[in-house]
């Protein structure tokens, strides 16, 4: 065990409770499911309490897994995919900086859950304990490919962008 098993150690535990306290505030917290349901159907997702509660196992559920480092490629998949949602459907519009609801906080969490998969979990973890780490080339390939295509495929199936608002007939008055 080195220094950078200290450091993945750090990284995995921040982001994993950070997630899962996502997915807690998306389940218990203020609006609770209902609330969570409202806004992504605001969103434009069809079946908002469905997402609401993929939203909510994913979060947590990835969250444990980087937390205790197990299928360390896959959470950080998980949460790449979560934070490319968020960024494309509720924040890309808003610009750059989190102080303006851009998307500056998704970006860092899904790079540095793609840092966790690329560089694995490290030595202090279950992957590493049972012999299936992951990390390299293969790792990040992993977790961004998976991540990608878990958004590509959650968009396609349920996202319905909003029609565009028709022109008012005052307009050319």
């Amino acid at each position: 065990m080195d220094i950078t098993d200290i450091a993945l150690l750090l990284l995995r535990l921040v982001v994993g409770a950070t997630m899962i306290a996502h997915g807690v505030n998306h389940w218990i917290g203020g609006g609770k499911i209902a609330g969570t349901a409202g806004w992504f159907s605001g969103l434009g997702l069809r079946n908002g309490v469905l997402q609401a509660w993929f939203s909510v196992i994913t979060e947590i559920g990835a969250g444990a897994l980087l937390i205790v480092g197990l299928l360390t490629p896959l959470a950080a998949a998980a949460v790449i995919s979560v934070m490319l949602v968020a960024a494309l459907l509720a924040h890309r519009k808003n610009g750059f900086f989190v102080f303006k609801d851009g998307y500056e906080y998704v970006l860092v969490l899904a790079v540095v859950s793609l840092a966790i998969g690329i560089l694995g979990p490290g030595w202090l973890s279950v992957d590493h304990a049972a012999g299936i780490e992951i990390t390299g080339w293969g790792g990040g390939a992993i977790a961004l490919g998976v991540g990608v295509l878990a958004t590509a495929g959650l968009l396609a199936v349920f996202w319905r962008p909003p029609a565009p608002k028709p022109e008012s007939a005052d307009a050319d008055s």
